[in-house]
């Protein structure tokens, strides 16, 4: 699907430049730019809509300056996701097991979000390949099917990372990835199988945007729904803390799907603010980054 979005809009720009340049080489290259960047509208629609719900929200208001940048970051790294690394790259870079200098170097799982696939990691792929950190990036299918179901793929890296590593793995999860990977938690005993889990603007408390899904995933995420409620449903506070401290959770206030900004937040866990960075930014901040993966180092699980 990405691919023939990406190579549609290709297309249409090229049509766009050739047809007109020689009536007008300025209004050719404008054409062809506004093709191009069409997307960058609908993100700047999200930004309106994210600002006006985040009024009531506990998270610091994001300054006029912050949501420019942010839009202006998101259509960038956008760009680079969903119209190169996902429809043409996303095997570029490949699982790192079975290697026998993997054991004793704690793992990574890669959890994706709706609309994305493994190719959305690449540059935390290429940060560990070649090291000694097992890895294992997802890319889970049905890509419009129930959260529930992921739970298999789920497993399965695990199993392998911890197989590779021979200790519980690290799992850093973008958006309804971190869902996916709390549905996999509720079976008994699976907590004690991770070291820690880190979620990426992740809608814990579904977002208000997800009232315009109409996938199965899509409506799971909104805001109230009956599944977000049973995936809370956990039998008693202790278990409810374990869980909790083993989370950490990245948000922003110019999250532009994700919102309001607190929904990405879990009562008990680490909750971690970042200001002025966008859905698909927040995951490539450097920042960020270097804070999850320097969980590879921490000793005890936790």
């Amino acid at each position: 699907m990405q691919q023939a979005v990406s190579l549609g809009l290709v297309g249409t720009a090229a049509v766009c430049l050739i047809g007109l340049w020689p009536y007008s080489p300025a209004l050719a290259v404008v054409a062809s730019a506004l093709c191009l960047l069409a997307y960058s509208g609908l993100l700047a629609i999200e930004f309106v809509l994210m600002h006006r719900i985040n009024r009531s929200d506990a998270a610091p208001r994001a300054r006029p300056t912050e949501l420019l940048g942010a839009w202006w970051g998101e259509t960038r790294v956008a760009a680079q996701v969903f119209a190169w690394r996902q429809p043409f790259r996303s095997n570029a870079l490949p699982d790192q097991l079975g290697d026998p200098g993997l054991k004793g170097q704690r793992g990574v799982v890669f959890v994706h979000g709706l609309l994305c696939n493994r190719g959305f990691w690449t540059p935390w792929l290429r940060q560990l390949q070649g090291g000694r950190h097992a890895f294992v990036a997802l890319s889970l299918e049905p890509a419009f099917g129930t959260i529930d179901n992921y739970a298999g793929q789920i497993e399965q890296a695990v199993q392998q990372v911890s197989d590779a590593s021979g200790l519980p793995p690290l799992l850093v999860c973008h958006s309804m990835g971190g869902l996916a990977v709390r549905a996999w938690l509720k079976t008994p005993g699976h907590l004690s199988r991770i070291h820690h889990v880190v979620t990426l603007g992740s809608p814990h408390h579904g977002t208000w945007l997800a009232r315009f899904g109409r996938s199965h995933n899509g409506k799971q995420m909104r805001q109230g729904s009956g599944w977000l409620g049973k995936l809370a449903a956990i039998a008693g506070q202790e278990e409810k803390a374990a869980m909790a401290a083993r989370f950490t959770c990245w948000y922003s206030n110019c999250d532009n799907i994700v919102f309001p900004a607190s929904t990405a937040t879990l009562q008990g866990a680490d909750n971690r603010f970042v200001s002025g960075a966008a859905h698909v930014q927040l995951a490539f901040l450097p920042e960020v980054m270097r804070a999850t993966l320097a969980m590879l180092a921490q000793g005890p699980d936790r």
